[in-house]
């Protein structure tokens, strides 16, 4: 007991060292003086965006989209995808309901127009279009199916790398559910995967990035940063360019690494506060990359946009938002957690129009809905709620033109494929064309 108490005062003594937007953190290679970054201060007052803002003015894109899948996986930014679906016919892949589902954000994994799910047991399912299984795997002990695992996916076509919240981490073959090997980390996992050439990358709950080979599992290196005795079950995030890969931690810092060494090239913290706080709280939107610019969001009523060659902001918004945005041409549009869908200029970060997407809700119930999660087609945005709601909404005039009823409890961010979007939720996933 006495040892306990020792290790758990240390622990706490190292980890009230954190760093901040005040600090200055080494790296192997370069220093980052948090002190004279040339930061653009966008906004002074702090205050929650919940007005529209330009509300008439159109949005005009252009009519060609141009979509690489393979770099959207890489950058985490979808874009705008050739998709203009009536959404009028509705197929639904059933499973057993998992437990916790909305606590870790699984997505689906397309293998061409196959799709590969699990259910409440840690059974891997792989449909084909037409709701067809093509095979079924499960790979947990009786002790570990009660636990009720939760998988992450990635596949690469020919490799499918699963994780879960037990700390296992495995591969398959993606044509037969077969199992090539299996693995075990100190901490569970509860971030995207991201496979690069043969290796793949993947957070764990100690805010370690883990670089395992795709061959055999083995680990290559890793980067720790800095942990937190508490932290939310917010799914961490990662994108790659030019051989390097960023990724966020629990407590808001950015990290850039050589994916070749595993050597930290700079790393940059967006939080203030102290450790034990941000980390609890905070809830922190995926990464998305364009070009040579990182962008980001939070529920601390924060967007940043983020120079990766040198690890200095560009500027910051405050809009308060813990969902992925996204960029088409040279405008970021993003939502917020309470309901505004807002359009910046991605490099000045001048706000372009504010409209309320959340307006069609009645006043008393508004304040419980949140959005999930959306996705960029031709000329609407489709966005998912807590409350089960598919919102479509015009991009020209930022106004919601439908909503669309799915279920009465949370639903995911939906996904594109082909001619389809497709929702998941805690026992199914909700087709519609």
């Amino acid at each position: 007991m006495n040892n306990f108490f020792i290790f758990l005062v240390i622990g706490i003594i190292f980890s009230s060292c954190s760093l901040n937007k005040n600090s200055k953190f080494w790296t192997s290679t370069k220093k980052i003086d948090l002190e004279n970054l040339k930061f653009k201060e966008i906004l002074k007052d702090e205050k929650i965006l919940k007005k529209t803002f330009n509300q008439n003015f159109k949005i005009r894109l252009s009519k060609k989209v141009l979509n690489n899948t393979k770099n959207n996986f890489q950058t985490n930014n979808d874009g705008r995808i050739k998709f203009n679906g009536n959404l009028e016919k509705t197929s639904r892949y059933k499973f057993s309901k998992i437990k916790n589902f909305y606590q870790y954000e699984p997505e689906i994994s397309f293998d061409n127009k196959n799709i590969i799910f699990f259910d409440n047991k840690g059974t891997i399912l792989k449909f084909d279009n037409n709701s067809n299984l093509i095979w079924k795997k499960n790979y947990y002990s009786k002790n570990e199916k009660k636990l009720n695992p939760i998988l992450q996916f990635s596949n690469n076509g020919k490799h499918l790398v699963v994780a879960d919240n037990l700390a296992n981490y495995y591969v398959l073959d993606i044509k037969t559910g077969n199992q090539i090997w299996i693995k075990n980390n100190l901490a569970p996992f509860n971030s995207q995967i991201k496979i690069y050439k043969d290796k793949f990358f993947i957070i764990d709950f100690s805010n370690t990035l883990r670089c395992f080979s795709l061959l055999n599992g083995k680990e290559l290196w890793n980067v720790i940063t800095e942990n937190s005795l508490i932290r939310s079950n917010k799914k961490l995030s990662m994108v790659i360019s030019n051989n390097k890969i960023f990724f966020n931690n629990s407590i808001g810092d950015i990290t850039a690494v050589d994916i070749d060494r595993g050597e930290t090239l700079w790393q940059l913290p967006t939080q203030s506060s102290s450790i034990y706080e941000s980390a609890f709280s905070l809830e922190t939107s995926d990464l998305i990359l364009d070009n040579d610019t990182l962008y980001f969001s939070n529920n601390r009523n924060q967007i940043f946009s983020i120079d990766i060659n040198v690890g200095n902001f560009n500027w910051e918004h405050q809009v308060n938002s813990n969902i992925r945005p996204s960029i088409t041409e040279n405008l970021l549009f993003t939502i917020s957690i309470e309901g505004y869908l807002v359009v910046i200029e991605k490099n000045s970060g001048n706000i372009i129009r504010i409209t309320d997407v959340f307006e069609n809700f009645k006043s008393k119930k508004r304040s419980n809905i949140k959005p999930t999660g959306f996705i960029m087609g031709l000329k609407n945005i489709y966005l998912s709620t807590t409350n089960g709601r598919l919102l479509v909404i015009d991009i020209a005039s930022g106004k919601t033109i439908s909503t669309l009823k799915i279920d009465n409890d949370k639903i995911s961010r939906p996904l594109i494929l082909d001619k389809s979007l497709f929702i998941t939720k805690d026992n199914a996933i909700i087709k519609l064309n």
